[in-house]
């Protein structure tokens, strides 16, 4: 408890924070709108977060290359294994596959990393959200059905801050302090406002299809890290990035797979069990992996 406690505790409390929140206004009050709140992290926290993670002195790109395929390998073998499952068991491969491969390298990801290792593990965090968020905004939306559209991915303020943070990274320029000051207050916002958007989105939640949600929350955690062992198999990384890349394979569904299928109308009420049980029943599988890389 002495491992688990301190990394997992403040993260599901703030979930909870948010759920209980949106819970009792829905309840009491009215529906809380958290659409507003999840606009301002997409365009100005989560950009502020990665400027500032990618600017830092001690971040060198090409130190992450082997994380970054990883991550892209790890993803797409994910995606192989769930659709061979889908294909087995004749489920839906639009709504099932996605959710198997994207998980929520955001949300739980980021600050997962900060809480078990530290500030020195949130570069390895963001390259893989940066993975994970460019696939699953060009592939997972056309698995979804959706069309791809470069443009509107480059116009993406997390895509545009990224390029920044890289040239800044490229550069060696060391950022005045009256500019880096604001960009770290507005970063410090993001990860406590993803929690809490967590939180309130699973007050939402249609438990319904909840045999599916079981599968999808066994499923995602369990193909992901096959796949990362395997790929670790030829693709060795040192102890850190290794560490990162285990825990960040052992993440439930993302929420983002539940807007996908919702826009392209794929089973939204089945996507949206396997991310509220696969969220919920998360602190199981984190704590096994937690207590794996400890011993």
């Amino acid at each position: 408890m002495s491992i688990l406690l301190p990394v997992l505790f403040p993260i599901f409390a703030i979930i909870l924070v948010g759920y209980i929140y949106a819970f009792y206004n829905k309840k009491y009050k009215q529906a809380v709108n958290i659409e507003f709140a999840n606009r301002m992290n997409m365009e100005i926290f989560i950009p502020a977060l990665l400027i500032d993670a990618l600017s830092r002195q001690d971040f060198a790109l090409l130190d992450y290359q082997p994380l970054a395929l990883a991550g892209l390998l790890m993803v797409l073998l994910s995606g192989v294994f769930a659709w061979l499952f889908a294909k087995v068991f004749s489920l839906s491969t639009p709504m099932f596959v996605p959710s198997m491969m994207f998980n929520n390298s955001g949300n739980m990801g980021l600050p997962l990393a900060v809480l078990a290792y530290g500030d020195d593990a949130l570069s390895a965090a963001v390259i893989l959200f940066l993975m994970s968020n460019l696939l699953h905004f060009t592939l997972g939306a056309y698995l979804v059905g959706g069309q791809i559209s470069w443009w509107d991915l480059l116009k993406m303020p997390v895509n545009i801050a990224t390029i920044i943070g890289l040239v800044i990274s490229f550069s060696h320029w060391q950022m005045p302090e009256i500019i880096q000051t604001p960009i770290k207050m507005l970063a410090q916002i993001a990860i406590p406002l993803m929690l809490i958007s967590l939180g309130v989105r699973m007050t939402s939640v249609d438990f319904s299809a909840w045999r599916i949600g079981l599968i999808g929350a066994i499923m995602c955690p369990l193909v992901s890290v096959v796949a990362a062992f395997l790929i670790l198999l030829f693709i060795p990384l040192e102890p850190m990035q290794r560490t990162e890349l285990l825990l960040f394979a052992t993440l439930p569904p993302a929420v983002l797979n539940y807007m996908f299928a919702e826009k392209y109308q794929q089973q939204p009420v089945e996507v949206a069990s396997m991310v509220a049980v696969g969220n919920a029943l998360s602190v199981f599988s984190l704590s096994l992996m937690l207590l794996y890389l400890a011993y």
